[in-house]
């Protein structure tokens, strides 16, 4: 991007340097391309604490990301960062300190919870009453499962939080029996559904209904009207409020989901996949997740996979594995075509695993046989993607729509510099990743 430094574009009127009509402050109404590079750059930071918090829980902080949080908070809350350039290099800044961020978040929840291990988890009801989980924190999970142990009480967990189950530390609990329900906005109907209590642990949490709300509770940094907010971690409210309701039925569930993929789990293949990388039997690595929307080209993600040949392997994470995790892709001489790395945090395990191939084969993470297609929300995926792009990856492919913040000044530079694309027509994109 240093190479082709950005102009002031408003985006409505499609004029550069539009004059005094036309300014950072927005007086005529439009938005120019400083203003939106602002906007990336708080969506951001504002991802980047998310994971800083969830560290945080767990006794983990980095002085130095809390420094260049109050620097980017500055630069786009306030009015004294017009430069475009530099907000496009704080925002490659703000990706180096999420991969940073990452790590540290990774290394927290190892030394708590263990190394994830390939885990099958039931997507059914076992009888008795129940407690549901959904959000990212580990912690409250975790506390939650110490308090319910000999309740008779089941734990499950919805959407982000299925990757618990890998962890020795979390699965070691036998009352945590599956996982229901997919992305995070079928909340509505799941929640209604099930006559259990109910724990938000993080975003993403929606408007709750008539049905449930009195049986809902939040915790750590959510909040919302009418809803009972559990400060700390002493959830006897809710276990109480778990005791008070039917039980669920012994229901089995249409399918298995597995998770629990680490990159060292990955990499402890290592050899094997070189074999058959070599042998012709693995021909290309597909990373294909990110953030799931109740958008009608989402749907595009499980038919991309479907079409995808069967000497591929699909590596998955955050919640949009759930438009597609639910297939049986079978496995290559035993090693799983579809392998789920866990939340949208757990990005780095993705990049661990590129890097480690790249040493194996002796190239570039560039030149390895594997392609990025992200599905995309803000935040935290914005914040995911600037670290891939700092990290130097090329030819990501995003949908089903553009970012908020690009407009086609922007997204020419992001094209023309990281070689970026847009989802178009599932058999068109395969034929184009795979060369």
């Amino acid at each position: 991007m240093a190479n082709e430094p950005l102009k002031m574009f408003c985006y409505q009127c499609s004029q550069t340097a539009h004059g005094t009509g036309c300014t950072v402050s927005g007086v005529c109404g439009k938005v120019p391309t400083v203003a939106k590079l602002q906007d990336n750059l708080l969506l951001a930071a504002k991802g980047m604490s998310a994971y800083l918090y969830h560290a945080r829980e767990l006794g983990h902080t980095d002085s130095e990301i809390d420094a260049f949080l109050e620097r980017a908070f500055y630069a786009s809350f306030t009015n004294v960062n017009f430069d475009a350039g530099n907000l496009v290099k704080m925002a490659l800044e703000a990706g180096e300190m999420n991969v940073r961020t990452m790590r540290m978040l990774k290394k927290a929840h190892i030394e708590a919870y263990g190394e994830p291990v390939p885990t099958e988890v039931q997507t059914g009801t076992t009888k008795g009453r129940g407690i549901l989980v959904t959000g990212h924190s580990l912690k409250a999970l975790e506390e939650l499962l110490k308090q319910t142990e000999g309740t008779g009480i089941n734990v499950y967990t919805h959407s982000e939080m299925l990757p618990a189950h890998g962890y020795p530390g979390l699965k070691k609990y036998k009352h945590l029996v599956g996982n229901l329900g997919k992305a995070w906005f079928d909340q509505k109907q799941l929640f209604a559904k099930y006559p259990v209590a109910i724990l938000v642990t993080s975003n993403c949490i929606m408007p709750p209904k008539d049905e449930y709300i009195d049986r809902m509770f939040t915790t750590g940094p959510v909040r919302m009207p009418g809803v009972k907010h559990i400060d700390g971690y002493d959830y006897s409210e809710l276990i109480e409020k778990a005791k008070s309701l039917p039980e669920l039925p012994e229901e089995q569930g249409e399918h298995t989901l597995t998770t629990g993929f680490s990159a060292n789990v990955v990499l402890s293949l290592a050899d094997k996949i070189k074999e058959l990388v070599e042998a012709g039997k693995i021909k290309h690595f597909f990373l294909v997740g990110g953030c799931d929307a109740p958008h009608k080209k989402s749907t595009y993600y499980r038919e991309f996979v479907q079409k995808l040949p069967k000497d591929t392997i699909i590596l998955t994470l955050a919640c949009g594995k759930f438009r597609f995790n639910d297939l049986d892709l079978g496995d290559i001489d035993g090693i799983p075509r579809l392998i789920d790395l866990g939340q949208c945090n757990d990005s780095i395990e993705a990049v661990d695993i590129a890097v480690a191939l790249a040493g194996l084969f002796g190239v570039g993470v560039n030149d390895l046989p594997l392609s990025l297609n992200i599905s995309w929300m803000e935040q935290k995926a914005v914040i995911i993607f600037w670290s891939l792009l700092s990290l130097g990856i090329q030819g990501i492919t995003l949908g089903p729509i553009l970012p908020a913040w690009v407009n086609d000044d922007i997204l020419k530079v992001l094209v023309d510099n990281y070689d970026v694309h847009l989802i178009g027509d599932p058999e068109e994109d395969i034929a184009r990743m795979m060369g």
